[in-house]
C-alpha cells in the first residue's frame, strides 16, 4: 500500500519504468512488425492522453473489444494509467452476450480492433452510448491511434488509488450468465514474469490464445522481466509449432485441451522446440497420462498453475514434480503458493483432515473484491475473508492440493457422486483417447444421466462400447457413461476450455424425447 513517503504506483507505471531501461530493444511482434519498448512507453502516454482529451476519467469502464494486437495491450495500459476500470470482451461471445456485458460494466469508452467493427456496431446498436474508438481508421467511431499521434508522448503520471476497481473480467459462461469479477489496483501487482538465468537468452514469451485470459497477464510479466512477446492471433498447432521454432520461443502458456492438440500434431515430431524453458499449462483440469506424454514429447519444461479469477494463483505444480512415472503427483495441483492460505471444508464450514474431499478455500491478498454489482452472490462466496472457490479438492500429507472436480459438474447419480475429471483421466488413459469431456445430462425423469465426448486417435478402431467396458472394469456400473459420443474435436471456448454448456446443449436436444 503506498504512504504519504512513497506514492502508489500502479503496475502500468512500474511496467513502463522497467520498459525505458533500454528503450531500442523489441519487446512485442505481431506478423511482420517490431514493436521497441520506446515505441510502446510512447504509445500508452499518448493513447493514454487521447483518452482523456476525449472526456474519459478515473472510475470510468473502458471496454475492450479486440483481438491479439501489441495496441491491445497498449490501450489496456493507457486506460489503466488514467484510473478507468478495463473490461476485456471474449470475442467469440453472441453480439447478445457482449452487448449485456457493455451495459453491465457501464461502458463509457469500447475499443476496438478494426478486424472486429462489424461486432462494434451491433453492440452499440443495442447498447448505445459508449464512445468507439477503433484501433486504425474506420467507418464509424474514432481512430484512437490518430487521436493519439496528436498527444504528447511525455510520462504521465498515474490516475488511479490502491482501491479502485482496475478490471472487470468476466468469467466465460460456460455455466450460465457470466459474472464480472472485480480486482483493484492494489491487488494487481506487476507480475515477476519470466527472467533469464546464468547464460540464457532473454525470455520470448508466445501468446496464442487471447490477451482477454491468461495469457494477458503472461505478457505483462515477460515485458516487465526484460522478455519479448510474440503474438499470434489465435491457436492453431502448426501456426504454433512453426512460431517456436522460427522465433526461438522459450515461454508458452496454454489450456490443457490445446497443449494436447500441440503434441498431437505431426508438426511436433519435426519442428525445432528445444528453445522452450516452460510451458505453463492451467485453466481447466488436465490428464495426468495426457501430461505425461507431454513431457516425454517437450522434455523437463512443463509447469502447472492452479488459480481462479476469484482468488488469484491458488498453487503450482512445479517442473521438479513432473513425473511421468507417478501420475498421483501429475494428478495434484502443486504446493500452495507463498502468502495462500488454504482449507478443505465441507458443506458446514468445517475444516477437513487431511486426505479428506471437500470444497477449496482459500484466503489470500489476491481475493477478488467483488462481483460486479451482485452483493449476495459476493457474499455466497467471500464468507469472513475466505474465497470459496466451488472446486472439490484435497491436501495430502505432504501438502500436495488435488483438485478432484467443480461442484457444479459433479455427477449426482443413483448410489453415489460421479467425479467427472475421475472418468476423464481413465477415459484418457486409453492409447486410442486424445481427449474426452464427462457431463451430466438430465433426462426426462430428471436424474442426471452421465454423458462422455470423447476425440479418438487417428485411425482409431476403438468403439463406445470399447470404452464403457474399460469404465465398467476400472470404477463400476456407477461411472459407466449412459453416452459416448466419439467426435473429431472437442468444442471449446475462447480462452481453450472445454465447453460443457455447449455439450449439455447439444446432448439435450439429441436425447430429449420428441
Amino acid at each position: 500500500m503506498a504512504s504519504d513517503t512513497q506514492p502508489f504506483r500502479t503496475y502500468v507505471e512500474e511496467s513502463l519504468d522497467a520498459l525505458a531501461g533500454d528503450p531500442g530493444r523489441d519487446v512485442l511482434l505481431h506478423r511482420e512488425r517490431r514493436v521497441t519498448a520506446g515505441e510502446f512507453r510512447d504509445l500508452v502516454h499518448r493513447m493514454a492522453r487521447a483518452l482523456l482529451a476525449r472526456g474519459i476519467v478515473r472510475g470510468q469502464t473502458v471496454t475492450l473489444l479486440c483481438g491479439n494486437l501489441p495496441e491491445t495491450i497498449a490501450a489496456r495500459y493507457a486506460a489503466h494509467l488514467i484510473g478507468c476500470r478495463v473490461n476485456h470482451l471474449y470475442n467469440k461471445l453472441s453480439a447478445d452476450s457482449q452487448a449485456a456485458i457493455v451495459r453491465d460494466v457501464e461502458t463509457r469508452a469500447l475499443i476496438v480492433d478494426p478486424r472486429h467493427l462489424d461486432r462494434a456496431v451491433d453492440i452499440t446498436e443495442l447498447v448505445p452510448g459508449p464512445d468507439v474508438l477503433v484501433l486504425g481508421p474506420a467507418k464509424v467511431g474514432r481512430d484512437l491511434l490518430e487521436l493519439a499521434a496528436e498527444q504528447s508522448a511525455e510520462p504521465l503520471t498515474g490516475l488511479a488509488r490502491p482501491d479502485d476497481v482496475c478490471t472487470i473480467r468476466h468469467t466465460g459462461g460456460t455455466t450460465g450468465h457470466p459474472k464480472g469479477i472485480c480486482t483493484t489496483y492494489e491487488q494487481v501487482r506487476p507480475a515477476r514474469g519470466a527472467t533469464a538465468g546464468p547464460g540464457e537468452e532473454p525470455p520470448r514469451l508466445l501468446v496464442c490464445t487471447t490477451l482477454a485470459h491468461a495469457a494477458g497477464m503472461f505478457a505483462d510479466g515477460t515485458l516487465r522481466g526484460g522478455g519479448c512477446v510474440v503474438l499470434l492471433e489465435e491457436f492453431e498447432p502448426a501456426a504454433v509449432l512453426a512460431a517456436i521454432e522460427r522465433e526461438r520461443i522459450s515461454h508458452l502458456f496454454l489450456l490443457p485441451p490445446l497443449l494436447y492438440q500441440l503434441m498431437d500434431h505431426p508438426d511436433s515430431a519435426v519442428r525445432d522446440t528445444s528453445t522452450l524453458r516452460s510451458i505453463v499449462y492451467g485453466g481447466c483440469q488436465s490428464s495426468p497420462a495426457r501430461i505425461a506424454d507431454a513431457i516425454r514429447r517437450f522434455g523437463p519444461v512443463l509447469v502447472q498453475f492452479y488459480g481462479q479469477n476469484e482468488a488469484g494463483g491458488i498453487s503450482l505444480l512445479g517442473r521438479e514434480d513432473h513425473d511421468p512415472l507417478r501420475p498421483d503427483r501429475l494428478r495434484s495441483a502443486g504446493k500452495v503458493l507463498p502468502g495462500v492460505e488454504v482449507a478443505i471444508r465441507d458443506e458446514r464450514g468445517r475444516d477437513l483432515p487431511t486426505g479428506e474431499h471437500g470444497e477449496i478455500c482459500v484466503r489470500s491478498p489476491s481475493l477478488m473484491k467483488e462481483y460486479w454489482k451482485q452483493p449476495e452472490l459476493t457474499a455466497q462466496v467471500l464468507r469472513n475473508g475466505w474465497l470459496h472457490t466451488g472446486d472439490i479438492g484435497f491436501l495430502d500429507g505432504e501438502g500436495y492440493l488435488t483438485v478432484v472436480d467443480r461442484l457444479k459438474d459433479m455427477i449426482v447419480v443413483v448410489g453415489g457422486h460421479v467425479y467427472t475429471t475421475e472418468l476423464e483421466d481413465l477415459l484418457n488413459s486409453h492409447p486410442q483417447v486424445l481427449q474426452s469431456a464427462v457431463f451430466g445430462v438430465r433426462d426426462a425423469d430428471r436424474m442426471e444421466r452421465v454423458h462422455a465426448a470423447v476425440v479418438l486417435a487417428p485411425g482409431s478402431t476403438l468403439e463406445a462400447r470399447d470404452l464403457r467396458d474399460l469404465v465398467r472394469e476400472e470404477r463400476g456400473a456407477m461411472y459407466e457413461p449412459t453416452v459416448i459420443t466419439l467426435c473429431d474435436a472437442l468444442p471449446l471456448t475462447d480462452a481453450g476450455k472445454p465447453d460443457k454448456k455447449r455439450l449439455r446443449q447439444q446432448a439435450e436436444r439429441q436425447f430429449s424425447p420428441a
